[in-house]
């Protein structure tokens, strides 16, 4: 987006997978990017309405097994998505919505089920639900610093050749090979929760970054850094 544009956030289907505090994930890119005089509007989409693909950052948050099947169901024959990612827009997709961009994903009993095939991944269940704190050392490529946050899924996920681990897993499950999460392009996905930008402001400043097209000037992220180190301290020490 040129400098002098408005930054759009597209808020996917928060009547159906907001389980875990992700828009939280919204408020941040909100408030930093207002923080760096980038003016924004924000887009609340429900799962009865299209999906806009004018948006410049786009983000869908964690559900419930049936929500997570209806979204994928709404969100394949609604299409605006994958227009917009074909525009090169951006893309957080965390938990069960990071499941969904896959090309399948576990459904009630286990059954595969379509996902939309924005990312070369396949999700699965696992033999026993991973809940508890996550740290992973971020993808060397990405410049961002150590992950951390929490994760409350089945989920196992396999990547295929086409995108990158996210991280590399130090404590927790993440996709249950020892690593959590992928990117590709610039889309990311993750189970992590806390929510993940506000416990990560690097991985904010990422996608900010990505949509707006030029290098952002630093914040003043004392109470962030406090945050995300309280929280490292208190699971590394384990």
């Amino acid at each position: 987006m040129p400098s002098d544009s408005i930054l759009r956030l597209v808020w996917i289907y928060p009547d159906l997978l907001s389980t875990y505090g992700d828009q939280g994930n919204v408020l941040v890119l909100e408030q930093r990017a207002q923080r760096r005089g980038i003016p924004v509007e924000t887009y609340h989409v429900r799962s009865a309405d299209p999906v806009p693909e004018g948006g410049d950052i786009y983000l869908i948050g964690g559900g419930e097994d049936r929500p997570q099947i209806l979204a994928a169901e709404r969100l394949r024959r609604d299409g605006g998505l994958h227009r917009a990612v074909a525009r090169g827009a951006c893309l957080l997709a965390v938990c069960a919505g990071y499941q969904i961009m896959g090309t399948t994903f576990g459904g009630e009993e286990g059954q595969p089920v379509d996902g939309l095939g924005l990312f070369d991944i396949s999700s699965g269940r696992g033999t026993a639900r991973a809940v508890g704190e996550l740290v992973g050392e971020a993808d060397s490529g990405l410049g961002i610093p150590t992950l951390t946050g929490f994760e409350n899924h089945m989920g196992v996920t396999r990547l295929g050749p086409g995108v990158r681990p996210l991280a590399t897993t130090t404590v927790g499950t993440g996709n249950g090979n020892g690593t959590e999460g992928c990117h590709v392009g610039k889309m990311i996905g993750t189970y992590l929760h806390g929510p993940a930008l506000a416990r990560n402001p690097g991985l904010a400043d990422l996608l900010l970054t990505w949509a707006v097209g030029f290098q952002l000037p630093p914040l003043d992220d004392t109470w962030f850094e406090q945050l995300r180190q309280e929280r490292l301290g208190a699971v590394l020490s384990r």
